[in-house]
């Protein structure tokens, strides 16, 4: 156990499948009892403190937001999944063919129950802060439960359509310029209509190597069923059956997550429901850092490529925003 500023960091644990999920426990000085988050990482190998092998850095957002809230009186969860982190490599074999939908929202339930039972943790304040593709494992999650449900849920660079759809219209936009991009997108969506229904999926050799290598990788007998059944899951849908507060927070510096297309369809329903809060923060990007420079002079590899670097910090207005909706729970 370690000591930070006002909070204490310990190293806990709790198995799936025989396979042991590891996270990162930060709870304020004194006895409690405090309200809890877990935090959800985003997709792929992202780990516990929301770094990824595929982008540069360690300054990993989760890490930055468990410090602020524990100095706010809560204490946070973030967790590896099974297949990120450290011990990746030597679960993998393990988990070939098994990593599904259900098999993260039980990820998620180990470790909300660890919070819910501890003699610290009041387990009528819990709540959810995900990233990205971790706000679908939060809303199975709070469908499902039965004995711990989230008193709310803080849901960031949540897209408002599925996956695939997500996907592919940045795709589209990519191809838009590129000489017979049409036809490209054809294939693209032909191969992706295989996908979808189960069928078996050839690739146009004709795609360029980086369509290949998507159509590739979802199709990949170790992501299954997984990666088809997050394809098609739309969050919208099941967000409309959630009755506990939702604060929905995408950045207009989002490359990934579109604060005007998601955002809109988020705010249709939240027009239909009276718990949905929708900010967007100015300069906030998908992993919530602050990003000074003008989005129109920036590249998406550029301001992905700077999600984790160095020096980066969480945007101001993001922190403000969270501390100030989770206010009335501390």
């Amino acid at each position: 156990m370690s000591k930070q500023n006002n909070l204490h960091e310990e190293q806990v644990s709790w198995p799936v499948d025989e396979i042991d999920v590891q996270a990162t426990l930060t709870r304020p000085m004194g006895g409690g009892p405090f309200p809890a988050i877990a935090m959800v990482a985003g997709s792929g190998p992202t780990d516990r403190n929301w770094n990824s092998p595929l982008i540069p850095g360690t300054n990993g957002s989760a890490a930055l937001l468990a410090q602020v809230l524990t100095n706010q009186n809560f204490i946070t969860l973030r967790y590896d999944k099974r297949a990120s982190g450290p011990h990746v490599r030597e679960n993998m074999p393990r988990l070939l063919g098994k990593i599904s939908m259900q098999s993260h929202q039980e990820e998620l339930a180990g470790g909300v129950h660890l919070l819910a039972t501890r003699p610290d943790v009041d387990p009528k304040r819990l709540f959810a802060l995900t990233s990205s593709e971790g706000c679908i494992h939060a809303l199975n999650y709070q469908l499902q439960v039965m004995d711990f449900p989230f008193a709310g849920l803080i849901l960031t660079g949540a897209p408002a359509r599925s996956i695939g759809e997500v996907a592919r219209g940045q795709i589209a936009a990519q191809l838009a310029a590129v000489p017979g991009g049409d036809a490209l997108l054809a294939a693209y969506d032909a191969a992706m209509a295989d996908f979808a229904a189960e069928r078996p999926v050839t690739v146009d050799e004709s795609l360029p190597e980086t369509l290949r290598m998507v159509i590739g990788a979802v199709t990949a007998p170790h992501n299954l069923p997984f990666a088809r059944e997050l394809w098609v899951t739309n969050p919208i849908q099941l967000a409309a059956s959630i009755t506990v507060p939702l604060l929905v927070i995408i950045g207009k510096k989002d490359v990934q997550v579109d604060w005007q297309i998601d955002g809109s369809r988020w705010e249709t329903l939240a027009k239909e429901r009276n718990n949905i809060t929708l900010v967007y923060p100015d300069k906030a990007n998908h992993v919530l850092k602050h990003e000074a420079r003008p989005r129109e002079q920036l590249s998406p590899a550029e301001i992905t490529n700077s999600y984790s670097a160095e020096g980066t910090v969480l945007d101001p207005q993001v922190a403000e925003t969270i501390t100030a909706w989770l206010s009335t729970y501390r």
